[in-house]
């Protein structure tokens, strides 16, 4: 029978995460699995949302699960759980190896290879900030930006503002002798507002950010201002004529083209053989001034870690280097399928088997400023949002609705909405120029990007 112990401070009786997942792994092995996996996360989060100077949202959590994964041979099963007495450990195990016993095959399933797992330090990433905020902050802030926002002009009312914090532990623990454990932090704050014409036009829009610690935060205020000035700018947006012409993707659209790239070259992606790009390992796809890099061991990363969701030790990779596709993004089992080795890129769930997630990306700035590339391309749009995309997974047909601003001589002429922008990703990938104006703010980031000719669809 399963044991709880008190070895956990006097505020607790439940005992430590190693305890935990150590006893379930023992169970599971005892019980009849060949080898096991478990994870225990827990996390408290707080966030205010604010409408009109009013509180409209108030959302506390605080979660703790466990999540065992069982391989009996070539199958295996998960399950978790949020409840930790002994009877319900026991259950867990029991669910979980009868379901690995009746679930199909699977050649490539099991454990990571214990020479790729990680087994130094976890404490240099700086990913974790204890700062507590309470609810009265968090209020404060998010009423801040949305005051700031809204006093732009008297066009503007608020759609929603927030703030909040969220704080994790996550460890993990296998029957081959891995285990590891992380603490994380995030914190945020967001502002979108209305802006309406003399006609009743209305033009959404605006900004938020998260940091790993609070002292990385802007201003509340820097927040709302962002958010007016950009609801203002879109307003009296107009149609154009369906053409070719010249796009340049603002980095925080752009984001979303190279997320589209990290899609195609997901392993799980490329083993089923759905990527538009499967061929393309070794090859150029890119011009031969793209760089894109993934960084996991970037100080304060959003998406930092010293090893993977398998325990694959993590590590600074090239995925284009020089425009040539280098590698695939590979967890351990579609790394099996491929006759291939794991990259470090495993991404689960307490609830599932691994998936496959970067890290933290970055597609390296070109020398070209927004002002040059708009002057050097004459006319055509700037895209500031995307929506509702279509990509065909086996050719890379894709297209998207859009919003943004037509400029002509260099210079903006005014906001442009209901406009698709279409095109085949292959094509894109290899004549996009990434200009000047990166910034590091997430787990992707681009500078602003221009394609010189794509089809838009308008009026």
């Amino acid at each position: 029978m399963l044991q709880t112990q008190n070895n956990t401070p006097a505020s607790s009786s439940r005992p430590s995460p190693a305890e935990l997942t150590g006893q379930v792994i023992d169970a599971a092995c005892k019980a009849g699995a060949d080898a096991a996996e478990a994870v225990f996360g827990e996390s408290r989060s707080l966030s205010i949302g604010v409408r009109k100077g009013a509180v409209e949202t108030i959302e506390s959590d605080e979660t703790s699960d466990l999540g065992l994964r069982v391989f009996v041979g070539q199958k295996q099963a998960v399950v978790s759980v949020s409840e930790f007495s002994p009877r319900t450990l026991e259950r867990l195990v029991e669910r979980c190896v009868a379901m690995a016993r009746i679930a199909p095959d699977d050649a490539y399933t099991g454990l990571a290879d214990k020479a790729l797992l990680y087994s130094g330090h976890s404490d240099g990433l700086d990913i974790f900030d204890s700062t507590e905020l309470n609810a009265e902050t968090l209020k404060d802030r998010a009423l801040s930006a949305e005051a700031a926002g809204v006093a732009l002009d008297q066009a503007l009312q608020s759609d929603s503002a927030s703030a909040g914090r969220v704080q994790s532990r996550w460890f993990m623990q296998t029957s081959d002798g891995f285990s590891g454990a992380q603490a994380s932090s995030l914190f945020f704050q967001s502002a979108r507002l209305i802006a309406t014409d003399a006609n009743g036009g209305m033009e959404r829009d605006g900004e938020g950010r998260s940091t790993r610690h609070y002292a990385d935060l802007p201003s509340p205020e820097d927040t709302g201002r962002i958010a007016g000035e950009r609801t203002m700018k879109a307003l009296g947006a107009r149609k154009i004529d369906s053409q070719k012409a010249s796009v340049i993707f603002e980095a925080r659209s752009a984001k979303s083209l190279i997320g589209l790239f990290l899609g195609a070259v997901s392993g799980p992606s490329v083993a089923r053989g759905s990527s538009y790009l499967k061929d393309r390992l070794g090859q150029a796809v890119f011009g031969s001034q793209i760089n894109i890099i993934d960084d996991p061991l970037r100080v304060r990363g959003l998406g930092s870690g010293y090893y993977d969701d398998e325990g694959v030790t993590a590590s600074v990779r090239h995925l284009i280097e020089n425009g040539v596709l280098t590698t695939w993004l590979l967890n351990t089992a579609s790394a099996r399928q491929l006759g291939m080795v794991s990259t470090g890129h495993a991404s689960r769930s307490l609830a599932n088997p691994a998936g496959v997630s970067a890290h933290n990306v970055v597609l390296e700035a070109g020398k070209r400023s927004l002002a040059d590339a708009q002057a050097a391309a004459g006319k055509g749009v700037i895209i500031t949002s995307m929506f509702g995309p279509s990509v065909n997974g086996d050719t890379g047909d894709w297209s998207a609705g859009a919003s943004g601003f037509w400029f002509e001589n260099g210079e903006v002429q005014y906001p442009v909405n209901e406009l698709t922008v279409a095109g085949n990703l292959i094509d894109i990938f290899s004549r996009l120029e990434p200009l000047s104006d990166l910034e590091i703010r997430g787990t992707l980031d681009t500078p602003s990007i221009l394609v010189d000719s794509l089809s838009l669809g308008g009026k």
